[in-house]
C-alpha cells in the first residue's frame, strides 16, 4: 500500500433524503472522487433539488433493487439489509470508508482492506432514541418493531465487531458506540460549510429559524407553536410528514418555505435573529454549527450534540425542558441577550469542512 495509491470505496446507507449524513458523504467523495459509491438503493425523486449533486457519481446499488416496491417499502426492509451489503464484491479494495446509521452499511465485507466506519449514531429505532416517525404510537407497529428491533440489535453488534476502525461524529456518538457495541472509536466532527468572510452585523435581522427535516424527532411543532404563540416571525426551511400538522397550528407569523438550496439556506442565516433547534438527544446536529458560522445564536435543547457544540450563554441558548413553555423561556432569554455575532463565527470555524478533511486524511494516513 505504501508503494501505490490505495483503492479507495465509499459506502453509505441509502440515497433518498438530504441532511448531516449526505453531507458527510459528499466531503468524502470530494476527498476521493474517483473512489466509487456503494449504496442500498438510489430515490432520486425523493432527492428533489439535491439529487443534482450526486447525479455524475459512481453510483452502484445493492440487490435490494431488484424487489417490487423497495422505494415504498425500504424501512420494513430493512431487517434484510445486512445481507444487501455483506453481498457486495469489495475485494480489489484497499480501504472502505462506510457512512453508516440505520441502514447497516457498515455490514459491508472488504476481504482484502480495511474498513473505517464513520458512525453518525448506532440506529436510533434500536436504542430507545427518537426516530423521525413515532412508531410506536401505533399498538400493532409497536409489538412488530420490537419484535424486530430485538433481532436487530443482535445483528447490529455481530456486525459492528466486523468493522476495522469506528469514526464518531461526536462524544455523544462515541459513548453510543461504546455502550452498544462496546468499541472504541476516534471522534471526528462532520465537516460543515463555514462562510469565508466573517458575518456583517449591519444586516438587519427580521425573522426568527427553523431549518431540519419536519419529523417527530425534530420536534418543528415546539417552534412553530412557541412563534404563533408570541407572535414572532418564523421560516420554517425543510420537508417531511409532519407538515400538514404544522400547517394546521401556524399562526399568520409562520412562513413554510420547503428545500432550498445551499445559498438560498445562507441567505436565510443570515437575516435570521436565532435559530430554533428543538430536537432532543441529536447525535451531532450540523444546522447548527451551520447558523453559528452566519454568527448566528442557537436555542437548542440541553442534549446531545448540541451540549458539545454550543457554549451557553456565548453562542447561544440550551434550555432543560422540551416543551413549549421551555423553547418560549429559552427564546425570550435569547431575545434579551446581545450576542457578539463575530465571536460566534469564531467558534464554528473549528468544525469547518478543512478541519474534517485533514482529520480523515491522517487517520487514514496513520492506520
Amino acid at each position: 500500500m505504501k508503494n501505490k495509491s490505495p483503492k479507495i470505496a465509499l459506502v453509505h446507507d441509502y440515497l433518498r433524503e438530504y441532511g448531516g449524513a449526505e453531507r458527510v458523504l459528499e466531503s468524502l467523495h470530494a476527498m476521493y472522487p474517483k473512489a466509487p459509491v456503494y449504496t442500498a438503493f438510489v430515490d432520486e425523486k425523493a432527492m428533489g433539488i439535491h439529487w443534482s449533486k450526486f447525479a455524475d457519481w459512481d453510483i452502484r446499488t445493492t440487490w435490494i433493487t431488484k424487489i417490487p416496491f423497495y422505494k415504498k417499502l425500504h424501512s420494513p426492509l430493512r431487517i434484510f439489509a445486512p445481507q444487501y451489503f455483506s453481498a457486495l464484491d469489495l475485494s480489489e479494495f484497499d480501504i472502505v470508508i462506510s457512512s453508516s446509521n440505520a441502514y447497516f452499511s457498515k455490514a459491508v465485507i472488504v476481504p482484502n482492506g480495511v474498513q473505517y466506519c464513520f458512525c453518525h449514531t448506532p440506529a436510533r429505532s434500536l436504542y430507545g432514541y427518537e426516530t423521525m416517525s413515532d412508531w410506536k404510537k401505533n399498538p400493532f407497529i409497536r409489538l412488530a418493531g420490537t419484535l424486530i428491533n430485538h433481532y436487530l440489535r443482535i445483528i447490529d453488534f455481530e456486525v459492528a465487531q466486523k468493522v476495522d476502525y469506528f469514526i464518531a461524529n461526536s462524544e455523544e456518538t462515541a459513548r453510543r458506540i461504546k455502550k452498544f457495541y462496546r468499541r472504541d472509536s476516534v471522534v471526528i466532527n462532520p465537516p460543515v460549510r463555514i462562510p469565508i468572510q466573517p458575518p456583517v452585523s449591519k444586516v438587519e435581522k427580521k425573522y426568527f429559524l427553523y431549518a431540519s427535516r419536519l419529523t417527530f424527532s425534530k420536534h418543528p411543532d415546539l417552534a412553530v407553536s412557541v412563534c404563533t404563540k408570541l407572535n414572532l416571525p418564523l421560516k420554517v426551511v425543510g420537508e417531511g410528514k409532519m407538515l400538514p400538522r404544522l400547517k394546521k397550528i401556524a399562526g399568520p407569523t409562520i412562513e413554510f418555505i420547503g428545500s432550498v438550496d445551499d445559498q438560498q439556506l445562507s441567505d436565510l442565516y443570515s437575516g435570521a435573529k436565532s435559530l430554533l433547534y428543538p430536537v432532543k438527544n441529536e447525535d451531532f446536529g450540523m444546522v447548527p454549527i451551520e447558523a453559528m458560522g452566519h454568527g448566528l445564536p442557537v436555542i437548542a435543547h440541553r442534549s446531545g450534540g448540541p451540549c458539545e457544540t454550543i457554549v451557553d450563554g456565548e453562542t447561544g441558548v440550551l434550555f432543560d425542558e422540551l416543551s413549549v413553555s421551555g423553547l418560549e423561556k429559552a427564546l425570550k432569554i435569547a431575545t434579551k441577550k446581545k450576542f457578539d455575532q463575530a465571536k460566534i463565527y469564531r467558534h464554528a470555524k473549528q468544525y469547518s469542512e478543512a478541519v474534517f478533511v485533514e482529520k480523515i486524511r491522517n487517520l487514514v494516513t496513520e492506520k
